[in-house]
């Protein structure tokens, strides 16, 4: 998405990592938000931006600052355990952020893994999430690979496949895989786009590179603004394939509302996801040295497929990320003007500036 951004005459500049973290840090900390919280969700955000995911970075912040003001986003309360197995837990997330309720789940897990070897853990009703790739390094720097997927209950936005209403969200797919060397880090939309990246490229003007919606008749569309006017997005697969996205949007929705406990059926309201965390220990399964060997055998076998002509080398997700991070951490975080104008906003109002361009 930067580099749209950056297509579209859009000003984009660099930003000191530490700098920006401890602005964004001390603003949600002036809404009361505990510590450790206003940590988490930082860091969240940021990460996003440093990975490349600007439709779920410090673009979203305003928005977060807003359910708070307004109570979407709770900052008191308490996690409900709604039953604890040992190996499987399930929570109710009060509305609670949701940085600070997966990096609680990710300790949970952490914590049990080494004696149950697989440990799932389903949150209901929790805040927003944020991008899902930010957590997997958490856990793949331990040798331990992560399932993580996420969607809202109370939200629609996505038809499935031969319908024109929208029923499902993105329902993001994310999974951290280690190897000897750098993880793959998978982190995907059972959609063809976001609804967030749609409200971007809509208040930019600007058109789908393709027909990735439909509007309120089910016709084909590029405009993203169909979707404020009864439209909906496509699956993954589109017109096409579509049925491909659409059986991994019901596996999401499986996960993360049937095993939840609570789900669309039970008609919420405002802002509220469900998420579905597992962690695998392979020394549980086949063996942690065999599973590295495969992971890194694998990787390496895609690094080294030929490309197609006049192509870039072969990816396994997750490259381009750490690239961006080491950039990021190198030359600064990129920020496109009116992400920084956004936040801008809110840090003037507690008597402080956001930090100068590098």
């Amino acid at each position: 998405m930067q580099t749209e951004l950056k297509q579209a005459g859009a000003a984009v500049e660099r930003f000191n990592v530490a700098a920006v973290r401890n602005a964004v840090e001390r603003l949600f900390l002036s809404t009361g938000m505990a510590a450790e919280m206003a940590r988490d969700v930082t860091d969240c955000l940021l990460m996003a931006d440093m990975m490349g995911h600007s439709t779920h970075g410090l673009a979203i912040a305003p928005w977060y600052i807003d359910e708070i003001r307004s109570g979407g986003m709770r900052l008191s309360g308490e996690v409900q355990t709604i039953s604890d197995r040992g190996a499987c837990l399930a929570w109710n997330g009060s509305r609670l952020p949701g940085a600070w309720l997966v990096n609680r789940a990710i300790d949970q897990a952490l914590d049990r893994v080494s004696q149950y070897g697989v440990v799932t853990v389903t949150i209901a009703e929790g805040h927003h999430t944020g991008a899902l790739a930010t957590y997997l390094p958490r856990l793949t720097e331990k040798g331990l690979m992560v399932l993580l997927a996420c969607s809202g209950p109370a939200s629609q936005g996505v038809a499935p496949y031969g319908g024109t209403v929208g029923l499902f969200t993105p329902n993001p797919l994310s999974a951290g895989i280690p190897t000897r060397k750098d993880p793959i880090l998978l982190d995907i939309s059972c959609s063809i786009t976001t609804i967030k990246r749609s409200g971007q490229l809509s208040q930019a003007g600007r058109d789908y590179p393709g027909e990735w919606a439909l509007d309120a008749i089910g016709r084909p569309s590029t405009d993203p603004q169909v979707l404020s006017h009864g439209g909906s997005l496509m699956p993954v697969g589109g017109l096409d394939h579509g049925h491909k996205g659409y059986a991994m949007a019901l596996l999401v929705e499986a996960l993360t509302q049937g095993l939840c406990g609570v789900g669309r059926k039970d008609n919420l309201s405002g802002i509220v996801m469900n998420t579905f965390l597992q962690v695998i220990d392979p020394a549980a399964l086949g063996g942690a040295a065999s599973y590295l060997d495969e992971t890194t055998w694998l990787t390496e076998a895609c690094h080294a497929n030929p490309p197609k002509p006049g192509g870039e080398a072969v990816r396994v997700p997750g490259d381009r990320a750490r690239t961006r991070i080491k950039e990021a951490q190198e030359r600064g975080v990129t920020l496109d003007q009116s992400i920084v104008a956004g936040v801008s906003r809110y840090v003037v109002e507690i008597g402080e500036e956001f930090p100068q361009p590098l």
